[in-house]
């Protein structure tokens, strides 16, 4: 495994990147007390402040390639504290092309999640990935595209309708096979219809959490419900969860907003669940 590519079961994973963005504990953790970070101080920025990767992951699974969620992109909706903007070059740096892309699977409609769908070419949305069909979480279309006039959902408007008026938008609704090995997993409580991917290949699996999990300390504390979240109640119980699938079943977690590249496990230490890198 090089740094960031590992293999799961005949399933190749490549971590990607946009960028970053910023914010502070309290800003995106309103319910979590400062003290409550101590343990948790050598992940953070400056003891205060989270720095988010902008992760996505490649999947090349029985010849097709896989792109799960599309980044920031170059003009953010929106103010935004980071750095975006990478993704297209990250994946030519790892030998990925946008007309390689068979799928995109869209964790969910946030815009930090959909940012290099479309690019514009004299002035008109085409699809950055050409080939590609898009994959998106059905409740999540049926929420946001009735909202896509509102200025806080201008991402919407510019980069996932379009996907629907070019033909080009698949949605997923429960457990979909993308492919023999890869298939969505329904993960609500962040959005209505956040999805995470799971990989199953041979006797090897892994888990895209998308944003269902954000930091490693979530492992520990999957009550921490983030600002963001459509539903925090439901989103701690989807969390809990996920942890328990990825310890009983020794998957290989893939954590898009952790530190790069994002590969990890869970393991009981101290009598608790807790994240360990790859």
């Amino acid at each position: 495994m090089t740094r960031n590519r590992l293999n799961i079961g005949n399933v190749e994973v490549i971590a990607v990147s946009d960028g970053s963005i910023e914010f502070g504990t309290s800003e995106f953790f309103p319910g979590v007390p400062d003290e409550a970070w101590a343990p948790y101080r050598g992940l953070l920025g400056d003891g205060h402040t989270l720095l988010f990767n902008l992760g996505s992951f490649v999947l090349v699974s029985e010849g097709k390639t896989i792109l799960v969620d599309a980044g920031l992109g170059e003009s953010p909706s929106g103010s935004w504290t980071g750095s975006s903007g990478d993704l297209i070059a990250d994946l030519g740096r790892n030998g990925v092309r946008p007309e390689d892309v068979d799928m995109v699977v869209l964790t969910h409609l946030h815009p930090d999640h959909v940012g290099w769908n479309v690019t514009r070419s004299d002035g008109q949305a085409v699809p950055t990935f050409p080939g590609a069909r898009y994959w998106v979480p059905k409740a999540d279309w049926d929420l946001f595209s009735r909202r896509d006039r509102m200025r806080q959902f201008a991402h919407i408007r510019e980069q996932v309708r379009p996907l629907a008026e070019m033909g080009l938008m698949e949605l997923m609704d429960g457990e979909t096979a993308l492919t023999g090995e890869v298939s969505s997993l329904p993960a609500p409580g962040h959005t209505p219809g956040h999805t995470c991917v799971a990989i199953s290949s041979g006797r090897e699996k892994g888990i895209v959490l998308g944003d269902a999990i954000h930091h490693p300390a979530q492992i520990e504390e999957p009550g921490w419900s983030p600002r963001p979240d459509h539903d925090p109640r439901l989103s701690a119980e989807t969390r809990a969860a996920l942890v328990k699938r990825l310890e009983a079943g020794g998957s290989v977690g893939l954590g898009g907003h952790f530190p790069s590249p994002g590969f990890g496990r869970v393991a009981r230490q101290r009598g608790q669940s807790a994240w360990q890198p790859l």
